[in-house]
């Protein structure tokens, strides 16, 4: 072995170890390790940024900007809240998330499904007094098993099919991991069912959610043509909101102070809920609730442009003394109060009524540019903008969820590249209004992106130096010709690269070497293609080995410890599962 091999193997042996025990973001270190190839002269300039036109990594990024439509318009929420269901036990809500998780991600990529569930499933978590941290590893695991299905469950398998293609000219079918990756996640769900939920653990968040001083008094109208007329307080979720209690409904002449949570909403019903402003966000969310006040729906820019923005009364503004329909607060700063707070005080006038004090806190819909413009102005203490607190395009949802079927069976049936489906798709949310064009670029994960990218430049360090190669060559003097004991150290190699850089680091970096085995046993290089997938995926020991389990990680209260309990005997399974089954599908 030369010495630009073992300089790249050093290299990337470096890259590990920062990444196993540094809190060092993984694309700082692996653009890093790039630069390093590349001022050596490892790598040309056209060989170290490639990645960033492979047909894989793009597919992935555009796939960013549908899911994007998906959230906007509160698609995502429609299906978790009918298919997640109010659960009696633990082990009925890890079956409720499980299984609808593992199937919507074998379609979409599993990284955006759990950026949009994780909120959902905390907040599901809460309002039926479940733990957190035994559901949010699963939905992690789910994501990832189901992801394993499909050539677009997973940014694993878009990688891999586009080196293949690049190497071979070979095209994937959306379907063609099937044939290993539904037993493997048959039996990984199974585990889980089984065996996981008493290796799951009982740990609390790190930062629970405080205590909010600001009881918010909102009201909100039951529309007339809206689904949660007939239902009951109960059936409409509105009796278990976390940090928030429905004081009374307004009926016509009647007040209902003490409502029964088998009282039946009516069209028209005017609700007043006392609450923190997180919950205030929330309610603003759900599907045939409106503000009660109308002056929200004289504002000049549509509701889905508009955001929650929180302001406290100056004892110098204008209006203090006065209520707020008196001072026409509306015209004067082109913003509707939706709520107010007031150090604690619950009040229990229409919104229109309130007499406003210094102070007091406003919960305003307004345009964004509410915040710039009025930051400096003395009639103000403080404007803060809540994230994410945009009304969804309800009224836009079926569309959205027809684009993203459309996707799905457009590459399904092979009538066009999952690509261009995916552009295809992403382009039709902008156009139909689904998602603004901004949402769509800040929905993307940049370092997803560059972490990918990246990745290519180094499978290609491996490949060009020679070391890739040699460590086929060691392989298989180490499996004496064998190709069913090489499939299981390709295996091996791709799951420990995965759980101590990431997924498609590891696919990209196994790669050549898989290629490499395959060739010189004279052996079809497709069972090893396939293994490849699954064990660049199915990482489930570390929280570093896939994006999903970091991304709950935190929000779980979890420990390191936690994923390798649970997470090697699940790591076992898969393997075993799919060298099994690799070689009979694809014969060597």
């Amino acid at each position: 072995m030369g010495g630009e091999a073992w300089f790249t193997l050093g290299l990337l042996g470096l890259m590990l170890g920062l990444l196993a025990f540094t809190r060092l973001s993984v694309d700082l270190v692996m653009v890093g390790t790039l630069v390093a190839l590349l001022v050596s002269r490892v790598l040309t300039p056209e060989q170290a940024l490639a990645g960033l036109a492979n047909e894989g990594m793009v597919t992935v990024g555009v796939l960013f900007a549908v899911v994007a439509g998906l959230k906007e318009t509160g698609g995502i929420a429609v299906l978790a809240q009918r298919v997640l269901g109010r659960p009696l036990t633990i082990v009925q809500a890890q079956v409720r998330l499980m299984l609808p998780a593992a199937a919507i991600s074998a379609f979409v990529n599993n990284t955006p499904i759990v950026a949009m569930l994780l909120p959902v499933v905390v907040e599901w978590a809460k309002k039926h007094q479940l733990s957190v941290s035994r559901l949010l590893i699963p939905l992690s695991f789910a994501t990832v098993l189901g992801g394993l299905c499909t050539l677009v469950g997973t940014s694993t398998n878009l990688v891999v099919s586009g080196l293949l293609a690049k190497t071979t000219g070979e095209q994937l079918g959306l379907f063609a991991p099937a044939w290993v990756g539904v037993p493997t996640a048959l039996a990984g769900l199974l585990y889980m069912l089984a065996v996981g939920r008493w290796l799951l653990p009982e740990r609390q968040p790190p930062l629970k959610r405080l205590e909010d001083p600001r009881q918010y008094t909102v009201e909100m109208l039951v529309a007339p043509d809206s689904p949660l007329v007939g239902r009951t307080i109960e059936e409409a979720g509105l009796r278990h909101l976390q940090g928030m209690y429905l004081m009374e409904i307004d009926r016509g002449d009647e007040v209902l102070a003490a409502v029964s949570s088998q009282e039946r909403l009516r069209a028209n019903d005017r609700l007043v809920f006392v609450g923190i402003v997180e919950s205030v966000v929330e309610l603003h969310k759900i599907r045939g609730l409106a503000p009660a006040t109308d002056q929200v729906f004289k504002l000049d820019a549509p509701r889905a442009n508009r955001s929650l923005i929180e302001a406290v009364v100056s004892d110098s503004c204008p209006l203090v003394g006065r209520s707020i329909r008196e001072g026409r607060f509306r015209a004067v700063y082109h913003a509707a109060v939706v709520a107010v707070a007031r150090n604690g005080e619950q009040l229990r006038q229409k919104i229109g009524d309130i007499v406003l004090r210094p102070g007091d806190t406003l919960l305003l819909e307004a345009h964004p540019s509410f915040v710039d413009q009025q930051r400096n102005s003395r009639d103000f203490f403080l404007v803060s903008r809540l994230e994410d607190s945009s009304p969804p395009r309800h009224e836009r949802t079926w569309i959205a969820l027809g684009i993203l079927a459309a996707m799905i069976g457009a590459a399904s049936l092979e009538l066009m590249s999952m690509l261009s489906a995916a552009v295809l798709a992403a382009g039709t949310m902008i156009l139909t209004r689904c998602c603004s064009r901004l949402q769509a670029y800040r929905a993307i994960d940049w370092e997803v992106l560059v972490v990918i990218a990246a990745s290519f430049g180094l499978g290609k360090a491996l490949e060009v130096s020679g070391a890739a190669a040699h460590i086929a060559g060691a392989l298989a003097a180490i499996a004496g010709g064998d190709p069913w004991t090489s499939l299981v150290l390709i295996y091996l190699m791709a799951l420990v690269f995965t759980e101590v850089l990431t997924n498609n680091a590891a696919a990209v970096l196994v790669f050549p070497i898989a290629m490499a085995t395959a060739s010189s046993l004279h052996v079809s290089h497709m069972p090893y293609i396939m293994a490849l997938m699954m064990a660049a995926s199915a990482a489930f020991a570390t929280p570093i080995g896939y994006t999903t389990n970091l991304m709950i990680y935190g929000p779980g209260g979890y420990r390191f410890t936690d994923f390798s309990r649970i997470g090697l005997p699940l790591n076992i399974v898969a393997g075993v599962v799919t060298v099994l089954l690799a070689p009979l599908v694809w014969p060597f």
